[in-house]
């Protein structure tokens, strides 16, 4: 339950060690799509694992609102992996889950201990790749919802305030580890989006661009997951 009331539905693959993943998923996608199982089985065989359904994917209740409230569902995670005894909690989000673990890592006094950002978008409404202008048909349209709905998301209103972007804020993670993870050929959010969250970092975040890598968890291969997975315990002090 995130702490503004939105019931959350998600799985744990329990892991051995002190270390877990907290992992958000991608717009449209949930913890039962094939691409994502797969991504989270692949976690699994390195540590725990607490991934769940955004508020208005899936099994989870509440609506999308499309990076802005998902804060508070990653928050519910973290809190819930800390309850299940994971004293070490790395946050990883892809495409919009991207966007939400960086906006929690700055925005939340629950800190997680890393984060890894993949394919996520610098800034809002972002329409350079028709993909994305199908997302923003999806977000602006009178029949959006209704058609959103039908590929398994029930979508909220429209922005009242307009939350801070993660460019604005991705400062406001450090000191925390950061790793940002981009495809080289990502057809949603061109490469430029991954650089320009390393520059405002101002160095602090670890870029990786990964030749040809397309977009989020259908893309993420079990070597890449390895690799964040390595990065992940080198850069978390264990607790014993």
């Amino acid at each position: 339950m995130s702490h503004d009331g939105v019931r959350l539905h998600g799985v744990h693959h329990k892991g051995e060690s002190s270390l877990v993943f907290v992992v958000g998923h991608g717009f449209t996608n949930n913890v039962t799509k094939p691409y994502v199982a797969r991504v989270l089985a692949r976690f699994a065989r390195h540590a725990g694992v607490v991934a769940f359904d955004f508020r208005g994917h899936g099994r989870s209740g509440g609506r999308c609102t499309v990076g802005a409230d998902e804060v508070h569902d990653v928050e519910a995670a973290v809190r819930t992996a800390r309850e299940l005894g994971y004293t070490r909690v790395a946050t990883v989000g892809f495409s919009m889950g991207a966007s939400v673990v960086i906006r929690h890592a700055a925005l939340e006094e629950t800190k997680p201990d890393a984060v890894i950002s993949v394919s996520g978008p610098a800034r809002w409404w972002s329409r350079e790749t028709a993909p994305m202008r199908r997302v923003h048909w999806l977000l602006e349209q009178p029949h959006g919802k209704l058609a959103a709905r039908a590929i398994g998301v029930r979508l909220g209103d429209p922005w009242v305030q307009v939350p801070e972007s993660p460019l604005e804020v991705v400062s406001r993670v450090t000191p925390t580890p950061l790793l940002v993870v981009h495809g080289e050929l990502d057809h949603y959010f061109g490469p430029e989006h991954a650089k320009s969250l390393h520059r405002a970092s101002s160095g602090h975040a670890q870029l990786w661009l990964e030749p040809g890598m397309r977009h989020a968890e259908s893309a993420t291969t079990p070597d890449l997951v390895d690799r964040m997975a390595a990065w992940t315990a080198g850069n978390v002090e264990d607790e014993g």
